[in-house]
């Protein structure tokens, strides 16, 4: 365990005592958001995402551990475990690196080597392995190995068996397939050519070529999934007197009479057995590194998706467009009750503008509509046109084309049906619609993360690695904003620390049942959450109407009694954090000094500070922070674009080439990697988020093609 303390704490540059204690965390059964925001003090507050990457190293260090106790059981078992095998074995530093070691000792399926050896040739090829003779003739070394009854017919079948066994032993060295894959990741080329001579979207790698080295994760999982369908024939290339000069330098002694037979077993070997195995190893690292690239980007950009303003407290209509069966309409209330339906064909083929403008003028006008929000699919573009016309006539409305990813998923799903029994499935997706204006998080966790349409190539990610990856960001996003306990749905809750989906429907069976939640103690009285679960989830929940303002907080009761000495010490009282009276408390706990007020309080600095920015904003939502949502009341046409216009627009998603922006024209621009900024950028995640409100030049239209290309660069970004 020290040395993967040590391992850690050296990866990370973090301090050892630190590393030791969140694996002491991990392994007590804490959660990953609880250690990061309730136990900073012991880990030097690490963030939620640096947690997980130290808990993910952890567990492939146990795994490389486990796994080099087997190999060196297994080869003590054989009998050829020696001192200098086994401290190779102690200090492989990757799964890779100890299965090359293991190779010679593995049992192997019948190889051309193995049946060599049954014929009794391994003496004749340790003979020629060593190339000690200076003099003599290998035929006639081979001769005494001649054994019809054996197989083995003449010399030169003893001599290729001898080759055979050779060849074997020299793609088992553990060295020469090290540097190897070294070399090829270093100077080798990923070349794809054209299967066919039909058309298809991987055009561009019809004639392609790229160093290893620099080849962009993107263009890799392109190259697979073509390859896949049959499209394109993928290779890797390296000069093979590069390749083989490395098992020469390895294998061969100079002056003996066998030096140029295991030359030749050494070029056999290279091409018959390494290099087809380096291949597919380096085919796999590169698809493994695309796929984390990929997993991450689609992290982040759900992240962010999930992080943006949500639209609080507005009577909402949510507008799902159509052609023939027409546009679906629902009013829902503040908190995302629907009020009303309807259905309006505003669109072709029945055109009914000016009734379906009565139809949700009305609506609009008794419900005290605020927003609307417009799917984004079928039909999108001539139902934004619809509205805008339509707010013309009135006053304090405004609209937002919502993206609609995942929808009809949901709608289809059996939490939509629980959700609205009543409902068909074309109304289940325009609640949803109109709700996720209302406040992302809280609808899209619904959502399967994979259809909501954020990342690239999501559908060739290992499911499982994906699939935990995504529950972890939602996982973090859900409990850095907080949980209202008294309204969220029972996905909702499921996503908060230390609860699972069945605590999850517990609380909400235990609220319908006995009312509102009106203290955070109560919790204990739901069936299944017992301390542990407490202790984990009742920090990331909130009561707005508590008569104890700190359960509207983020503070964990855990440390109620510490809120209350900080507040004591700085001069105020919870009634004057109710009243909104503690606006000093920072500058207060600064000149009394903050080591002073944690001693005083009885918890670190961290905390300190912790406490008192909640103290400061009882029921604060992170993501209000954050740039309002982009809200209109006109709309253009990509026809009316022209190069040079300056236009605002909406971040929808970021890939390795460059961000996709909203800017109102129904079709999203692409903003390349190039045009983002005036220095150089690896990465568009460097400088831009998913939901972020930039200023766009528009560079060139295609209408033909419906293409966009803007720079933020040339905006002033």
């Amino acid at each position: 365990m020290d040395r993967i303390i040590a391992q850690l704490a050296a990866q990370f540059g973090q301090k050892t005592t630190h590393i030791e204690n969140v694996i002491k965390l991990i392994d007590e059964g804490n959660t990953i958001p609880f250690i990061a925001r309730y136990r900073k003090e012991l880990h030097g507050s690490m963030d939620d995402q640096l947690l997980r990457d130290i808990g993910e190293r952890l567990q492939y260090l146990r795994n490389l551990d486990e796994r080099r106790g087997e190999i060196l059981s297994s080869i003590e078992n054989q009998g050829k475990l020696t001192e200098e095998l086994k401290k190779s074995i102690e200090n492989a530093a990757t799964l890779a690196e100890l299965e090359d070691i293991y190779r010679p000792y593995k049992q192997k399926r019948r190889t051309r080597a193995t049946v060599a050896r049954e014929r009794g040739l391994e003496p004749l090829a340790d003979l020629l392995f060593q190339q000690n003779l200076k003099q003599g003739d290998i035929n006639e070394l081979a001769s005494p190995y001649i054994d019809p009854e054996k197989g083995v017919e003449s010399a030169e079948d003893a001599l290729a068996g001898a080759s055979d066994i050779i060849a074997e032993k020299i793609s088992d060295d553990a060295e020469i397939r090290k540097c190897l894959r070294e070399l090829i990741s270093r100077r080798g080329s990923l070349v794809s050519k054209a299967a066919t001579e039909e058309d298809s979207v991987y055009r561009l790698y019809y004639d392609f070529e790229s160093p290893i080295s620099r080849l962009q994760s993107h263009r890799i999982l392109a190259i697979n999934r073509g390859e896949k369908e049959k499209f394109l024939k993928v290779s890797v290339q390296i000069e093979e007197a590069l390749a083989l000069d490395i098992i020469k330098k390895r294998v061969l002694r100079p002056g003996s009479i066998s030096t140029g037979f295991v030359e030749n077993a050494a070029k056999d070997a290279y091409l018959r057995l390494i290099f087809p195995s380096v291949e597919r190893e380096i085919r796999n690292q590169l698809t493994d590194m695309a796929a984390e690239q990929a997993i991450r980007m689609f992290g982040l950009n759900l992240k962010q998706l999930l992080m943006q303003p949500p639209v609080k407290n507005k009577v909402t209509m949510g507008i799902d467009p159509a052609y023939r069966t027409g546009c679906k309409v629902a009013v829902v209330d503040g908190t995302g009750k629907p009020l009303e339906t309807a259905v309006v064909y505003p669109t072709p083929p029945h055109s009914r503008k000016e009734e379906a403008g009565k139809i949700l003028k009305d609506l609009i006008r008794r419900h005290g509509v605020e927003v609307i929000a417009i799917g984004n699919g079928t039909a999108s573009k001539e139902t934004e046109i619809f509205v805008a016309d339509m707010l013309k006539d009135l006053e304090n409305v405004a609209y937002m084309v919502v993206n609609e990813a995942g929808a009809s998923v949901y709608s289809a799903s059996r939490l939509g049906a629980a959700e609205f029994p009543d409902y068909d499935v074309s109304l289940r997706s325009v609640v949803s619609i109109a709700r996720r204006l209302q406040d992302p998080l809280a609808e899209l966790v619904k959502i399967d993360p994979k259809s909501i349409g954020v990342g690239q190539y999501q559908h060739d990610m290992p499911p499982k690695r994906l699939d935990e990856t995504l529950k972890a960001v939602i996982e973090d996003c859900v409990n850095a904003v907080g949980v209202d306990l008294n309204t969220a749905s029972p996905t909702l809750l499921s996503y908060v620390s230390g609860l699972t989906a069945a605590t999850a429907k517990n609380i909400v069976d235990y609220r319908e049942e006995n009312g509102v939640f009106t203290g955070r103690n109560q919790l204990k009285k739901v069936p299944k959450i017992g301390p542990k679960a407490f202790q984990q989830c009742v920090g990331f929940l909130r009561i707005p109407g508590s008569k104890n303002i700190l359960d509207n907080t983020g503070v964990h009761p855990e440390s109620y009694a510490a809120a209350e000495k900080i507040l004591e010490i700085c001069g105020y009282s919870l009634k004057d954090v109710a009243d909104g009276k503690v606006g000093n408390l920072p500058q207060r706990a600064e000149e009394l000094g903050l080591e002073k007020v944690a001693e005083f309080s009885g918890v670190g600095v961290p905390t300190v500070k912790d406490i008192i920015d909640e103290l400061l904003k009882p029921g604060r939502d992170p993501r209000e922070e954050l740039p309002a949502a982009v809200l209109r009341r006109d709309v253009l046409d990509i026809k009316d674009l022209k190069p040079g216009m300056v236009m605002q627009g909406t971040v929808r998603n970021i890939v390795d080439f460059g961000v996709f922006v909203d800017i109102g024209v129904h079709q999203d621009g692409l903003v390349h990697i190039s045009e983002l900024c005036h220095r150089y950028v690896k990465h568009p995640s460097e400088v831009l988020k998913v939901g972020e409100i930039v200023n766009t030049v528009v560079l060139a239209v295609d209408t033909d093609k419906n293409r966009i290309s803007l720079s933020i660069k040339q905006a002033g970004g």
